[in-house]
């Protein structure tokens, strides 16, 4: 295939210089003069481990070269890739300049070109901007978006130093294209990628932008993570490479899906009270821990979410559907549904609360006692019958995966529905649905 990459730095030399390795026809597309010649001399304008090799071998066989003339990169490819930086902006926001300005240099080459182009937006880049690029070209080439040109979402995954590495074996590649585009971009980038082993992963162009950055605020927060653990390890005298050593060996909860869903709050008898003595342990040896410390608040925050859906829509008789802190339990301490509630009750919404593991006569201990000092007059709210506690309510808030019967669900047709968890059948029977995080 005949391939243009605008934009000459890390991704962009790693990108160019791997497909031509792979037999295409590679055309690099840069305004810095020095990169445009270190490429054509056969030299890497950068430091990354095989690159230098990569680029020799693609200009010896005539199959990469370099240009700043973004018209003679577009004309002289079929695919062209955007690989150019997204600086942030001295307030924190995207800066997506660069962005905008080789889209603008793309659509004002295609007018000049005959037949259909592809561009694929390596550049990391928030929801929302690849919709605003396909504009800018548009209005550059005078073409049709979806017709004359197609733009997807392409995001890499490459670390520096291992680049080459990551670009062969990555975990997945990932192609954000718009609904209704025909199956012509994909089949294009299929064969493209046809030599890396990793599984295509097809998505909307949104969640694609996205999953870069959902990548890299869980790498940066396990980096943070650790450092945390090691400054509080530290101060006892505990070498912290031990103790992370076992966390990562635990693939049953800590690395592996158990815990990375979307839902409600946490809360249980462990969590909260283990997060708030490590904190407090932390301070107590002044020891700076703020991620400890902002995972309560976050938490917190994930309720009044979920209270300000609830209270948003004129309705006010509430009906929850399960309230212990986790699903086929009966512990209620520290349930953020009996938060929800508490703060509901407080606001003057009439509740009633159906769960099936909770009952009057089997509530014993500290666990009856919580609910009690928590919600005084609680056994008051219970219902035993989910019909009744549908038929009675306005706005239904689901928080547990309750199985439900045909009939009751039938009931849910004139409700609204607030679910925090994303129940298929929930959603496919209510009359407004409403999910906490979808």
């Amino acid at each position: 295939m005949k391939i243009s990459v605008f934009g000459l730095g890390y991704v962009g030399c790693i990108t160019a210089a791997c497909f031509a390795a792979e037999g295409h026809d590679v055309i690099g597309v840069d305004v810095n003069a020095l990169k445009v010649d270190a490429i054509n001399a056969g030299r890497s304008p950068l430091i990354e481990a095989g690159l230098t090799e990569k680029i020799a071998e693609g200009v010896s066989t005539k199959r990469l070269s370099a240009t700043l003339d973004s018209e003679k990169g577009v004309l002289g490819s079929d695919i062209s890739f955007v690989c150019v930086g997204t600086p942030s902006s001295k307030n924190g926001s995207l800066d997506t300049g660069f962005l905008e300005t080789v889209s603008r240099e793309i659509g004002e080459a295609l007018s000049k070109k005959e037949g259909r182009h592809l561009i694929v937006n390596r550049s990391t880049s928030l929801p929302g901007t690849l919709k605003k690029l396909g504009q800018i070209v548009q209005d550059a080439s005078g073409r049709v978006k979806g017709l004359d040109f197609v733009m997807v979402s392409n995001p890499e995954f490459l670390r520096e130093g291992a680049a080459i590495d990551d670009f062969y074996e990555p975990s997945y590649t990932v192609i954000g294209m718009d609904e209704g585009v025909d199956n012509w971009a994909g089949s294009v980038l299929k064969e493209l990628y046809g030599f890396v082993s990793a599984p295509m992963v097809f998505l909307s162009v949104e969640e694609a932008e996205l999953i870069k950055y959902a990548n890299n605020y869980f790498h940066a927060l396990k980096i943070t993570f650790a450092n945390e653990i090691g400054r509080i390890a530290k101060q006892v005298g505990v070498d912290a490479r031990n103790i992370l050593n076992l966390v990562v060996e635990d693939t049953k909860l800590n690395l592996s899906p158990y815990y990375m869903k979307p839902g409600f709050a946490f809360g249980g008898s462990c969590l909260p009270k283990d997060l708030r003595a490590l904190s407090h342990f932390a301070r107590t040896r002044d020891t700076f821990v703020p991620v400890v410390d902002a995972v309560m608040g976050s938490n917190d925050a994930h309720i009044t979410h979920s209270f300000d859906l609830i209270t948003g829509n004129g309705r006010s008789r509430v009906g929850i559907v399960g309230l212990t802190f986790k699903e086929k339990t009966d512990d209620l301490r520290e349930s953020a549904t009996v938060r929800l509630a508490e703060r509901l009750i407080g606001k003057g919404y009439p509740i009633r609360i159906y769960d099936p593991n909770v009952f009057d006569k089997k509530l014993i201990g500290s666990n009856r006692q919580f609910i009690l000092e928590q919600l005084p007059h609680f056994f008051e709210l219970l219902t035993e019958n989910i019909g009744e506690l549908i038929e009675c309510s306005e706005i239904i808030v689901i928080t547990q995966r309750i199985k439900m019967r045909d009939d009751v669900l039938a009931m849910l047709g004139g409700k609204h529905v607030v679910d925090v968890i994303g129940l298929d059948d929930v959603r496919n029977h209510c009359g407004h649905y409403e999910g906490i995080c979808w």
